[in-house]
């Protein structure tokens, strides 16, 4: 049985896609990276891969709303491709701009009755960027990528990652409907550490199926217990970082549903 594939996407202004294809090759897939406008070109390709991944970066600089540009070239000339992509089984992981890219698509929630989208991510409730670590809590539910996961640390860097919903009743709905797994918790002296104001402290979340998934902090940049800037005394050199996990169950999943174990 061959390794399980993942796209990683690049396009103009993405620039974490060469450690996103490192991490998914460290857990032991095989992934190429692929620019947006060779997919668009060519959507078959995506037949030889069952994940999807949508990396960090400012994707065409993010000009108008973070992930808006890509959202719509994504939408109107692939949205059929990543429909059909998603309901054969694959999966679809986006970090970052990543994650603002699916909200933008419609893919991780879907739009209003009134055309609006149902959440989006805003600018920082501090007006400011951030580039911090972060204390994370998990609610895995039925997604996939956080099996095995409950609290854990990973970096964020964002200017807009507030998370907020069009009304209250689309933030009760995606609730209840097990869809926010992934929140910002408390760091070790009690304190909240949620860096841009998100509403519930949400930091992730996945679609009903649970093989959607966004967030932002980055998986990516902690796989190696050497990445964290406080191993030294505190973590074991040669022990994975928790990042890692995400991609191993990626690639996990995918074997699973091919009847195989890994």
């Amino acid at each position: 049985m061959l390794s399980p594939r993942a796209l990683i996407l690049r396009g103009p202004g993405t620039n974490c896609d060469q450690e996103t294809a490192y991490a998914f090759e460290r857990a032991g897939g095989h992934t190429k990276r692929i620019h947006v406008q060779a997919l668009a070109q060519s959507p078959s390709l995506l037949d030889d891969f069952q994940i999807f991944c949508i990396p960090g970066g400012f994707s065409y600089g993010d000009d108008i709303a973070s992930g808006r540009i890509l959202a719509l070239e994504l939408t109107v000339r692939l949205g059929d491709t990543l429909r059909r992509f998603h309901e054969r089984g694959g999966l679809v992981l986006g970090i970052c701009n990543g994650f603002q890219v699916l909200l933008q698509t419609g893919l991780l929630a879907p739009d209003c009755r009134s055309g609006h989208r149902t959440a989006t991510l805003a600018r920082n409730a501090s007006g400011r960027f951030v580039d911090c670590w972060v204390q994370l809590q998990a609610i895995p539910g039925n997604c996939v990528f956080l099996r095995g996961l409950e609290h854990f640390e990973l970096p964020v860097a964002h200017a807009e990652g507030r998370f907020t919903t069009a009304d209250k009743t689309s933030l009760q709905q995606l609730d209840a409907g097990g869809q926010f797994v992934l929140r910002y918790a408390n760091n070790r002296d009690g304190q909240q550490t949620n860096p841009n104001g998100s509403e519930q402290n949400i930091a992730g979340m996945c679609d009903a199926t649970g093989r959607i998934f966004g967030l932002m902090p980055h998986p990516e940049r902690f796989i190696e217990a050497t990445q964290h800037p406080a191993w030294a005394g505190r973590l074991d050199p040669h022990a994975d970082g928790a990042g890692l996990t995400f991609f191993r169950n990626a690639l996990r999943v995918i074997g699973e549903d091919a009847g195989c174990t890994r």
